[in-house]
Formats: structure tokens, sequence, C-alpha cells
């Protein structure tokens, strides 16, 4: 019964910020490195963070620390999503942010290089996420995914965390993915909703990863770390600058040039996280070997995709010039 009056009441909050971003103008019109060709809602991820906080409050308070470190976060990326924001005060809240999160963990505990390993982490998995943040259903399904197999992990191999919270944040995102796996979707989850549910799950992880001492749980990401980490690769080898918007992800060939359906193609990116998975289970005992594989797997079929396919973006890009 706590579930479902969970997801009634996030549903209803959807629904009202659906009014409000229609009302102030919170759109996201295309433009040539869309994925989509129809002004859309933005910001629908902020549904992420009220997930967060409905379990913040019903658990009397638990993780304050990472509450915290969640508003900032999801505050100055909802702003941004609304006009941009100075880069400056962006790095200062996202930085302030993972450094209550840290300190929700306990890594200050630690020895030092834990700290900077997760500093490289957490920064990267956050942009990783915004930067897969494309097409219809790849943010809300993968994350569905991944909460999944965590809620898994914590009632059957190792408790790290209190699984009302990870449920909770599964009744989130199936009301998001109701909107957004789609489609035609109803809205985008927009800044805020990349940035804020790459927080919460970097919080699960980092808890699952300080219980075991097991760094090879980010095996958990790999099939978004594949494709975000070579597409930087490929980028750099084309001379690109990388912090310039673009069109060559993976997943952004597969929609844009194969012109497969986006829900499909997420379906692919959530079916290949469960395939990993499924073998990491099975070789748990050989965590970083696996891992290993897994990384040069992941990077054979993403070279043998790009070989095969990139041409189609580069004739896109053609005649675009040519027009």
């Amino acid at each position: 019964m706590y579930y479902l009056i969970v997801v009634v009441l996030l549903f209803v909050a959807e629904l009202f910020y659906f009014r409000l971003a229609d009302r102030f103008d919170i759109i996201d019109r295309p433009n040539e490195r869309s994925s989509h060709k129809r002004i859309t809602l933005r910001g629908g991820g902020i549904i992420f963070y009220f997930g967060a906080l409905a379990y913040f409050i019903v658990s009397g308070g638990v993780y304050p620390w990472f509450m915290l470190g969640l508003t900032l976060i999801s505050l100055i990326s909802f702003v941004d999503d609304i006009r941009s924001t100075p880069q400056w005060l962006r790095l200062v809240l996202h930085f302030s942010a993972m450094a209550l999160m840290f300190y929700e963990w306990g890594l200050f505990a630690l020895p030092w290089w834990t700290f900077v390993i997760a500093l490289v982490v957490c920064t990267g998995m956050i942009n990783m996420y915004n930067f897969m943040d494309g097409i219809n259903g790849i943010t809300g399904g993968y994350s569905l995914v991944l909460l999944g197999i965590l809620a898994y992990v914590n009632a059957e191999i190792r408790a790290f965390v209190e699984p009302e919270m990870i449920y909770t944040m599964m009744c989130a995102v199936v009301v998001f993915c109701f909107f957004n796996f789609r489609k035609q979707a109803k809205c985008f989850a927009g800044d805020v909703g990349a940035v804020s549910i790459a927080f919460v799950l970097l919080f699960l992880l980092g808890k699952l990863v300080v219980a075991t001492g097991d760094f090879s749980w980010l095996v958990l990401v790999s099939v978004y770390g594949a494709d975000c980490i070579l597409t930087i690769v490929h980028r750099i080898m084309l001379h690109e600058n990388i912090g310039l918007p673009h069109r060559k992800h993976m997943y952004q060939l597969m929609a844009n040039e194969l012109h497969l359906p986006h829900v499909v193609v997420s379906l692919i990116y959530m079916v290949a996280q469960v395939v990993v998975m499924l073998g990491y289970f099975r070789f748990m005992t050989y965590g970083y070997w696996y891992l290993g594989a897994m990384v040069l797997v992941l990077g054979f079929i993403y070279v043998a995709f790009m070989r095969k396919y990139y041409r189609l973006h580069e004739e896109t890009l053609r005649r675009k010039c040519y027009n």
C-alpha cells in the first residue's frame, strides 16, 4: 500500500509539474543535434528528486548529508534547464554535493586514494548520464535496470542500504517512464533528471562498494561507460572539441542514422546491461577479471559498430553542409 500511495502522489506531482513547465515555457526545442522533432516539456526528471525526498521524509531523515547534496545538485541542474548558469557555480555546487555524499559514505575515514577514485568516478558518471540522455526511454529504462539489480544485490548478496530507498526510487522512475518511455514522449528528463538520478545511483553504488570493498561493482554501469568513454576517445581522434554538442554516441547513430525506434534502442541498452550482470553474478569470484573482460568485449562491439555504420553519420553531415 505504501508504494501504491507513493506512485499515485508522484504521478500527481509530475502532472502538476507539467502544468508549471507549460506555463513558464520550460521546453526543449529540437535543433540540429537533437534526436527528436517535436517541442517537448523539459525537466520531467525532477520526479527523481521528489522520489528521494518522499523516502527521506517517510524514513524520518535517513541519509541527511546525501539528501542535502542531492538538493544542491538538483537545484542547480533545474535552474540550468531554465536558463544558463555560470560554470563556476555549477562546479562549486557539484563538488559540494559530492563531498556531502562522500561524508555520508564515511569515505573520509578511508585511505586518501579512495577519495580520489570516488571523485573521478562520480564526476565521470554524472557527466556520462547527462551525455547519454538523448532519446526517449534510455535514462529511465537504464536506471530502472540498475535499481532492480541493486535491489537484488541488497536482498540476496549483501545488504548495504535500506531496501525501501531503492523501491521508492523505482516508483519514481516508473512514473517518469510512463511519460517518457514511448514513441512520442510527454517530457524529457532534462539536466535535473539526468543529474539527480545519476547522483542517487552513485550513492547506492558507492554504499555497495564501501560495504564490500570491491570496485568490480563498477560493472553495473559498463554499458553506458563503454559508449560514453569510447565516444570521447573517438572525438579526440577526430580532433574535435569534446566540450561541444554532437550526435556521435552509438545510441544516437542507432536512432538517427539507422532509424531504429527510440524505445527499441533503449531496450537494447537495458538488455545489454542485464546480460552483463547475469555473467557477473555467475563469475563473481573473478570480479575484476570479469570487469576487464567486459571492457574488452564492449569495446570490440563499439569499434565494430562504428567501423560499419559511422559512414552514415558522415554522409548526413555532408548532406547538411551541401544544403
